[in-house]
């Protein structure tokens, strides 16, 4: 298990692209922030980007801008940690070394706080989202996925734009409901790996909640997402688990 013996930062679903320069300044502020409060660790917990198409697209201005801070922050001491969401699971070992960031498996348990805290992007427990499950069976194939990687940047980059279109018409069909965390997989997911904290992103339904387990009691955070007016963050030590507002 990662053990951090200080203080721990969190983000989720910043949803970073060229289109949105605001995002970029409020992550370039946040960044800037946990380096001058020496926060031992940072944890992206995936969607850094809207979509990323593959490693050999760092070159991009926009990318190398976003690669430049997060370097920025780990070369001033703070380590950064990486689990991919559902739009930048491309994202490698390239990207990765060039930041300064590790990558860690979409399922990482982690000592925080003095508590076993489980930690992931969240789309793994939409369980009720079949179509979505279906999808990132699929993308999450390394046959899909070295396919794709195959192919020139131009036509990667029109396939992820169709691909977003078709997402958002799919999700003007679905309920609320499905498109939420299940709570069996939840406390399926906490009981698996012995914790009693979930931290996840993915829902945009940012908020806190105690649940009861045969184990004992447990809790579960969501990160919200950046680019619709809001944004926070969570910050963990020895005093416990609260939530910073990025709104502004």
């Amino acid at each position: 298990m990662l053990t951090i013996a200080g203080t721990a930062r969190l983000v989720s679903d910043l949803h970073l692209r060229a289109e949105r320069p605001d995002l970029t300044r409020r992550f370039a502020a946040f960044l800037a922030d946990t380096a001058s409060a020496k926060v031992e660790a940072l944890f992206i917990l995936g969607d850094l980007f809207e979509y990323w198409i593959g490693d050999d697209d760092l070159a991009d201005p926009f990318n190398a801008q976003v690669c430049a801070l997060l370097r920025n922050l780990a070369d001033r001491g703070t380590k950064i940690f990486f689990i991919a969401g559902n739009r930048d699971f491309l994202i490698g070992e390239t990207f990765a070394a060039a930041a300064g960031m590790r990558l860690l498996d979409e399922i990482e348990r982690v000592g925080a706080g003095g508590a076993a805290t489980l930690l992931m992007h969240g789309d793994t427990i939409c369980t009720d989202d079949l179509p979505y499950q279906q999808f990132r069976r699929m993308v999450r194939a390394k046959e899909w996925q070295s396919g794709f990687l195959a192919r020139p940047l131009t036509e990667r980059r029109a396939e992820v734009e169709s691909l977003r279109r078709r997402s958002a018409e799919a999700m003007l069909g679905k309920t609320a409901a499905i498109m939420d965390a299940n709570p069996e997989a939840i406390r399926r997911a906490l009981e698996t790996h012995g914790c009693n904290r979930l931290i996840h992103g993915h829902t945009h339904r940012p908020g806190c909640e105690q649940l009861d387990m045969a184990s004992g009691s447990a809790e579960r955070w969501v990160l919200s997402d950046w680019d619709t007016g809001r944004g926070d963050a969570l910050e963990i030590d020895a005093a416990g688990v609260r939530r910073l507002d990025l709104s502004s």
